[in-house]
């Protein structure tokens, strides 16, 4: 909604903001992707009253702009995604948490493990070999087990085809490496999964893992319906998080859109900000917020080149694209809001 809009479309966006806010819940979290262009997006997400519980960043260290907050207030969750030795036989995983909870006083209780090992780097997977991967869980995941740390099973395309060369492989150096008894196991504590499709898509891939292995709850640590319009996306939102909030199964979960849309690679509709750095209809709901009426794409919005942080969109600018319609919504909301807010 910009300049060109009348007064009269301005309506439905006057009462789209007055309406109920979305529900929060202490499953919601964040996946924190690099944003080097707008820093000042990531305060939005650790804010009083975003509603999110939890961040993981791809990494084993916290993201500096949550680096000072407390994990009662914003857990970070650590990722070892890959190994640091091509045999797997390194404990840099081991150290960095270890350091982390020891030197730097932060409590993990919660450590993620290889980001899709079965599939290649050029597909963004960490590429890791069943017996690679059994060996460096040894060494970094089972002691950080052994001091309480629960730590989730490798995020994976299905539950066996990987999944069961891997456990058979750790079950076999654990006694051969080892020296332990032949029926010692490698266990995990959750089961990180991914999802992009529609709702059945979403609630298969959890129903899958859950069958898999029935005692054993389950995070859905990315997820999205990527690459459709608005209301398809906002459909999917809108029924994704009644079931991921409702169901014993899910422990946690995280959308996969903490960006802005202009600079998102699922598609406009599923990012959280608009190319300004407001929060999208989609944004305010994640955090438990009102709908926003802000667009993904409005029409005034320059081409992606164009929006930089040495040229960013909009108001972080300084310029005036916004200036006229905020000035009409401002004024509408005085003339025809305002009774209904009046305290006497």
């Amino acid at each position: 909604m910009r300049p060109s809009l009348l007064l009269s479309q301005l309506l439905p966006l006057a009462w789209l903001q007055l309406a109920s806010a979305g529900s929060q819940s202490p499953k919601r979290g964040l996946v924190f992707t690099p944003n080097d262009d707008w820093p000042e997006d990531n305060k939005l997400w650790a804010a009083e009253g975003s509603g999110l519980t939890w961040y993981y960043n791809f990494g084993w260290n916290a993201t500096a702009a949550y680096s000072t907050t407390p994990q009662d207030k914003f857990e970070f969750v650590p990722m070892m995604w890959g190994a640091g030795t091509e045999n797997g036989t390194d404990t840099y995983f081991l150290g960095n948490i270890t350091t982390t909870m020891e030197k730097d006083k932060r409590n993990i209780t919660h450590v993620l493990s290889f980001s899709h090992p079965e599939q290649n780097f050029t597909n963004g997977g960490s590429e890791m070999k069943p017996v690679v991967a059994a060996r460096a869980w040894i060494n970094n995941a089972i002691p950080l087990q052994k001091m309480g740390v629960k730590v989730g099973l490798p995020i994976v395309g299905d539950p066996y085809s990987w999944v069961d060369p891997f456990l058979k492989n750790c079950s076999a150096l654990l006694a051969k490496e080892k020296g332990e008894d032949k029926d010692s196991r490698c266990t995990f504590d959750f089961m990180p999964i991914t999802s992009y499709g529609n709702f059945s898509v979403l609630k298969s891939r959890v129903d899958l893992f859950a069958n898999a292995f029935p005692d054993i709850p389950v995070w859905v640590v990315e997820y999205g319906y990527n690459d459709q319009d608005l209301a398809t996306t906002q459909k999917f939102f809108n029924e994704s998080l009644p079931y991921l909030d409702s169901t014993d199964i899910v422990e946690r979960y995280a959308w996969f859109g903490a960006f802005r849309s202009i600079v998102s690679n699922v598609g406009p509709n599923g990012a959280m900000l608009d190319p300004y750095g407001d929060l999208t209809d989609i944004g305010s709901w994640y955090l438990g917020g009102n709908g926003t009426g802000n667009e993904a794409l409005p029409t005034d919005t320059p081409g992606n080149s164009s929006c930089t942080a040495a040229n960013p969109c909009g108001k972080n600018a300084g310029t005036t694209l916004r200036s006229d319609v905020d000035l009409l919504f401002s004024d509408f909301l005085l003339l025809f809001a305002a009774p209904f807010f009046r305290v006497n």
